[in-house]
């Protein structure tokens, strides 16, 4: 009987040390993403989705951070970045294509630095 109750104990332990090894795996970043609206706001979280090991992404309107969750197994920070630049807003690291800021909106064009 004791021989099986240490077995279980050990079965638990096993499987609590693989929870937490996938949870480190996961890290949240926050970073200023430029743009003006709500229309700016879905293009830049379904950039920020459209990277594989997005876990969570969130652009607030009044503060112009970003949010996101990301598997770093996955993807990296800089090519969530890349994503949302290639759609036409600026970050600090990564600056979108002129021409494909051009094309946004009238609403949607920020002031570049």
């Amino acid at each position: 009987m004791k021989k099986y109750f240490y077995g279980m104990m050990l079965l638990v332990v096993a499987f609590s040390t693989q929870a937490q090894d996938k949870i480190s795996k996961n890290a949240k970043y926050t970073f200023e993403v430029n743009g003006n609206c709500e229309q700016c706001q879905k293009r830049i979280q379904k950039a920020a989705f459209s990277v594989d090991g997005v876990k969570m992404a969130s652009w607030s309107l009044e503060t112009h951070e970003m949010t996101v969750i990301i598997n770093e197994e996955r993807c990296s920070l800089l090519e969530v970045k890349k994503a949302i630049a290639n759609v036409g807003h600026d970050t600090k690291d990564v600056k979108a294509n002129d021409e494909v800021y051009e094309k946004l909106h009238a609403c949607c064009q920020y002031e570049r630095e």
